[in-house]
């Protein structure tokens, strides 16, 4: 029998690792960033790490996070306590907006590297 295919971490390329990890770290409650090799690394609860790498160039990506809608409030009142800009959409059209989408919450947030980040309280298509 095969074994189950599970994302165990992914790489985000970073100006500073140590900023950007302690960035999502801070924001979505997670404890400090550790260090493996040459990356700082933000371990979330579904045994899956950011492993943060240090890049010149960064292409800023898209990384959504499900979370509980206890964790939601928590997490949006970290963003609007450092004076986030946030959106209801990833194009930025709903500023300061939450969106309802699947009969959950969901909110958009960019990080320093231009990274945006999202989260959800109801996987899409739920």
């Amino acid at each position: 029998m095969p074994m189950p295919v599970h994302l165990n971490h992914t790489i985000v390329a970073a100006r500073d690792k140590r900023e950007a990890a302690e960035f999502f770290a801070d924001l979505l409650g997670r404890e400090p960033p550790g260090t493996y090799g040459p990356f700082a690394v933000v371990e979330l609860d579904n045994d899956v790490s950011l492993d943060f790498m240090e890049e010149e160039h960064v292409h800023p990506r898209h990384y959504a996070f499900l979370v509980s809608e206890a964790e939601f409030d928590e997490i949006l009142g970290r963003i609007r306590a450092r004076g986030l800009d946030f959106w209801a959409d990833p194009f930025d059209r709903h500023p300061g907006e939450i969106n309802t989408a699947d009969g959950g919450r969901g909110v958009y947030w960019k990080d320093p590297n231009g990274h945006v980040l999202e989260i959800i309280t109801r996987p899409y298509g739920g």
